[in-house]
């Protein structure tokens, strides 16, 4: 893991590094775009890891402010000075560049065949950067390569924390540090540390949310709010939403296409990610919190409104335990999902559902289930053994460790962290 060492008064504090290998590839010479939901490391990967001669950050309230030199400088200051740094052949970062008035994308493009300049755009903005990336008549299309920057990829931090832990911590310290504010903060045992984090975090998180709802120019309504905590709540399809929202009287009718709306701007915000139920003649999707964390967070809030009221670490840490294996699935699948580069769905059958379903270009290619506890029965291995055998592909069962299984399944690939690591190394070639 890359590190850094930073002494402060004696003390030497150990930073840790996430290299983010797999962004940086993308991330060559030429126009970008990178654009993501707020908090996810955007600055720090283009300030640490990327080269550039000039960065700039717009401020709220529309200054320029030059990173480099300190100086701070108005719009119409850093409109004259713009072209001339591009003239000069410089690698110029502008940070939520989103906040310049609408003629700087005009500005772009005029300059945008300057020989030699680049520019490295970014944007906090999920739904401006979709939008700006779908207008017919956009002025960055086809000027600054769009990249989405999101949470740390599954791969990368399983091979990084590697170094620090093994086994079971692993597994459940790479899921939650794929947010990038937990990185340096983490100490194991991941369950206390998150117990913990959220009895002294927790409005940071709100706080969090709703900075990302005022940079996208939308209010956080009791509806989006609504739709956030009942998501956490195991509501993941647009009818279970609909009926619980109007149970609340967040609805005046129990209707699915009203809320078609907010989960669309949820989803283009980054805050919900969709799947495709997989078998269905019409298109249906069940929506789940992008982030295990917000998702965590939401729950906490459903449950016990812990950052209004005084909440024991205890109820939090049973929260934890809750929630923790669903989010261990959610991870291993959409791992496996990047290692065979396949597409995570959703199956629903008849009293049948799966915690992993991978769908190649037309057919499911990878099923499997996941018991993330101490001890699996024989009863357990067997019914899971009847419960695969429906599928004609490749199975697989993901378990802390071996020893964990009464008895080993048949014709059933058995994954542990040690396989699950040496898949992601293999994957990503570190």
């Amino acid at each position: 893991m890359g590190e850094i060492l930073i002494t402060i008064s004696a003390r030497i504090i150990l930073m840790r590094i996430i290299p983010r290998r797999i962004e940086r590839a993308n991330i060559g010479p030429g126009w970008k775009m990178l654009y993501g939901r707020r908090k996810t490391g955007k600055t720090f990967l283009v300030e640490h890891f990327l080269d550039y001669e000039e960065f700039f950050f717009v401020n709220r309230d529309g200054t320029v402010h030059d990173r480099l030199s300190g100086d701070k400088m108005t719009y119409p200051e850093f409109m004259r000075l713009f072209p001339r740094l591009l003239g000069e052949k410089k690698r110029i970062v502008i940070d939520e560049f989103h906040r310049l008035p609408d003629e700087f994308l005009d500005l772009l493009h005029a300059y945008s065949g300057t020989p030699g300049g680049e520019v490295i755009l970014v944007t906090s903005t999920m739904w401006l950067a979709q939008r700006l990336l779908s207008m017919k008549e956009s002025p960055l299309l086809g000027i600054a390569l769009p990249l989405k920057i999101g949470l740390i990829d599954e791969r990368e931090i399983l091979v990084e924390l590697s170094k620090e832990v093994k086994g079971k911590e692993l597994i459940e310290a790479s899921i939650y540090l794929r947010e990038p504010i937990l990185v340096q903060a983490y100490k194991p045992p991941l369950r206390d540390f998150l117990a913990g984090f959220f009895s002294s975090s927790g409005s940071f998180l709100s706080e969090l949310i709703g900075e990302t709802f005022t940079e996208e120019g939308h209010e956080m309504t009791r509806i989006y709010l609504g739709v956030m905590m009942e998501v956490a709540n195991g509501k993941e399809t647009s009818t279970e939403l609909s009926s619980a929202l109007f149970s609340r009287g967040l609805l005046k009718k129990d209707n699915p296409g009203t809320l078609q709306k907010y989960l669309t701007i949820l989803t283009k915000m980054g805050i919900l990610r969709k799947f495709l139920v997989y078998g269905k003649r019409r298109k249906k999707f069940v929506y789940r919190h992008t982030s295990p964390l917000l998702d965590l967070h939401f729950y906490l809030e459903a449950k016990y409104a812990y950052t209004e009221l005084e909440t024991p670490s205890e109820f939090i840490r049973k929260a934890v335990n809750y929630k923790l294996p669903r989010h261990v699935e959610d991870f291993i699948a959409d791992l496996l999902a990047k290692v065979y580069g396949l597409r995570r769905v959703s199956v629903e059958l008849p009293e049948l559902e799966l915690d992993i379903a991978l769908q190649g270009f037309k057919r499911l290619e990878l099923v499997g289930e996941v018991k993330w506890r101490d001890r699996v029965k024989k009863e357990d291995v067997r019914k899971i053994e009847e419960k695969l055998s429906k599928f004609d592909c490749r199975k697989v069962l993901v378990v802390p460790g071996w020893e964990s299984l009464e008895r080993e399944p048949k014709g059933i690939e058995v994954l542990t962290p040690e396989e699950l690591l040496k898949m992601a190394k293999e994957s990503i070639k570190m």
